[in-house]
């Protein structure tokens, strides 16, 4: 076995036309299983030169850069000199603008029919609403998704970036792009991958329809057992201004929790929502009586489903972590580590952020272009 296997999408090349939120992540996403990320940025980008700020992009980490002008004919003609020999290109820019560009599916399909074609948007790429501009926060809240998230009495609470970005926007079109490339090893034919935020957002809800039809979930906000209306599925304040979780659903974890909190409560009365105000007031009481690291140590080896809250920078010290290289110092910085693990062809950071324009010689030389070309595209601009 060699000393440093490869990745499960070892051998995969991807052309990523350079984007904010969820491109980046899916394509982090495909980089750390093993893909060849080639980043193609702005001419403009490159000139800028290099900001601090880059150095610790997690978001662009694994890839190599070039620089592209692809306002330039001879720019457009570049990249799809690259799509000839990639196996997928992923862009995130609003519907029609890489047709406008000259480089949108039918183009390059025409170049390269076995190339996976990946479009994340706000949107989608068609719809009333396709050319409309947005942020995470529209796209969860038109999909239904923003809606019971949050208390009761109180707004609902955007949950930063993560539904519509990360996880209904990044991780869907990482997933289309496998299942796309899986589905071409039977047909030998790429196709276009549609993510839309707005969609995967929907996707993320879905288990609220059928809760809601059954009456397992009201319609107010802040009353169901995971909207933070059940007492045993709360965060609370401890002594140290600091909080604590508990999930405490199901019967035998919810015992133990009152157990712990030495609270002489009706475990048979668990579900009873007329209670649920003053079981979490008693509840809220009790955890403030103590810190959040020593509630930590008094709940350790219990199953009561609890979990100190620790912010995203306490998160990699814990040992839990520790033990399990949840987190990684990858060029000067801790960072999540790659997921999900494989047996024998584990992900992996390929290396640290690019500066923009770092590459372009050394990946157009390897993906086609001869020096006579790559000079002629310096001459004229097309490349930086």
């Amino acid at each position: 076995m060699s000393d440093h296997p490869e990745g499960p999408l070892a051998g995969v090349r991807v052309v990523e036309v350079r984007a904010i939120g969820p491109g980046p992540f899916g394509a982090t996403i495909l980089s750390d299983l093993g893909a060849e990320v080639v980043l193609v940025d702005r001419p403009e980008t490159v000139r800028a030169g290099h900001s601090p700020a880059d150095d610790v992009n997690v978001l662009a980490r694994g890839r190599r850069s070039v620089g592209v002008d692809l306002k330039s004919p001879d720019g457009v003609a570049t990249l799809l000199r690259l799509v000839e020999r990639a196996d997928v290109l992923v862009e995130g820019f609003r519907p029609g603008v890489m047709e406008r560009l000259g480089a949108g599916p039918d183009e390059c399909l025409a170049r390269n029919p076995r190339l996976v074609y990946a479009r994340v948007t706000g949107w989608g790429q068609d719809g009333p609403w396709a050319a409309a501009a947005g942020h995470d926060i529209n796209y969860i809240a038109l999909s239904g998704t923003l809606w019971p998230i949050g208390r009761g009495g109180e707004a609902p609470v955007p949950p930063l970036n993560y539904v519509g970005d990360f996880g209904g926007g990044g991780m869907l079109v990482a997933v289309g792009v496998i299942a796309a490339l899986f589905e071409r090893e039977r047909s030998g034919r790429g196709q276009v991958v549609d993510a839309a935020m707005v969609d995967g957002a929907g996707m993320i809800n879905a288990f609220l329809y059928g809760m809601r039809e059954i009456g397992w979930w009201s319609e107010q906000r802040g009353q169901n057992v995971i909207d933070t209306g059940a007492p045993f599925y709360e965060v609370y304040e401890t002594a140290d201004g600091r909080w604590v979780s508990v999930g405490a659903i199901e019967p035998k974890f919810y015992r133990n929790l009152l157990d712990r909190l030495g609270l002489d409560l009706d475990p048979e009365a668990q579900n009873d929502r007329g209670a649920w105000p003053a079981t979490k007031k008693r509840f809220a009481e009790v955890f403030r009586t103590r810190t959040r690291d020593e509630w930590a140590a008094l709940f350790e080896g219990v199953d009561a489903c609890f979990a100190p809250v620790l912010s995203p920078w306490e998160a990699p010290e814990h040992p839990h972590h520790r033990a399990r290289g949840a987190f990684t110092d990858a060029f000067g910085l801790v960072q999540p580590s790659p997921a999900p693990r494989f047996g024998r062809t584990p992900a992996r950071i390929a290396g640290p952020p690019p500066r923009a324009g770092q590459h372009t010689d050394e990946i157009l030389g390897k993906w086609g272009l001869d020096a006579d070309e790559i000079a002629r595209l310096r001459s004229a601009g097309a490349i930086a």
